[in-house]
């Protein structure tokens, strides 16, 4: 079993902040996906993507004193992608579209099937046009998406991030699905949504690390 299986993140973090600095290979590794699916749910191509998770990883690792764990690791690092995220939409006048009424009915967006190989392989192209539709939702709506659905949080971890009610969360959830249902519903699996592969992830490890060398 390899360090990474082996640790909490808050065992981890403890190790780091007691001078192991080469285990922050583990924390980018371990949230490499979730980072990259927030990055393109704000519509940031992937090159951008990859830039606001360095950014990321690096103002992570300066804060890491800060970290107290009253909420979970995932959760933080999450906060400070969408911070990043949405200071560089500033910069560029950004301004996001007003959320709409909707149902607080929410329904799951995918239905559980056997997730083969084969299967992915022959989803790839539908998992282009997944991405493009999301593109076109606006933001409020596509960053509750990914949060719930592509990176696993609870509604009441969503609500804290977007600093809205629960409710809302809902509402806007199931207003994502019903943008999406006519293309995706039981098409595809949220976990493949945006997907940060291994020889992404690797160099994404080695510009981090680079940098932390020095700090």
């Amino acid at each position: 079993m390899s360090l990474s299986e082996t640790y909490t993140d808050l065992e981890v973090i403890d190790r780091i902040r007691n001078g192991e600095k080469a285990l922050y290979e583990i924390i980018v590794r371990r949230y490499n996906s979730q980072l990259y699916k927030v990055g393109r749910s704000y519509n940031y191509d992937h090159d951008d993507t990859q830039d606001l998770m360095q950014d990321t990883y690096i103002d992570a690792y300066r804060g890491l004193s800060q970290f107290e764990g009253r909420s979970s690791f995932k959760t933080w690092i999450i906060r400070i992608m969408m911070n990043n995220c949405y200071r560089k939409k500033q910069k560029s006048s950004f301004k996001s579209e007003i959320m709409q009424d909707a149902s607080e009915q929410s329904t799951p967006m995918f239905g559980d099937y056997n997730n083969s190989t084969d299967k992915v392989v022959h989803n790839r192209e539908l998992g282009k046009v997944i991405e493009r539709a999301l593109e076109k939702i606006p933001l409020d709506y596509r960053i509750v998406f990914s949060l719930r659905e592509a990176n696993g949080l609870n509604v009441m971890e969503t609500a804290n991030l977007l600093d809205i009610s629960e409710s809302n969360v809902k509402v806007r959830l199931n207003r994502a699905k019903s943008m999406l249902r006519s293309v995706i519903e039981k098409e595809y699996t949220a976990a493949e949504l945006y997907e940060f592969n291994l020889v992404y992830c690797d160099a994404m490890v080695e510009r981090v690390m680079n940098i932390i060398k020095e700090l």
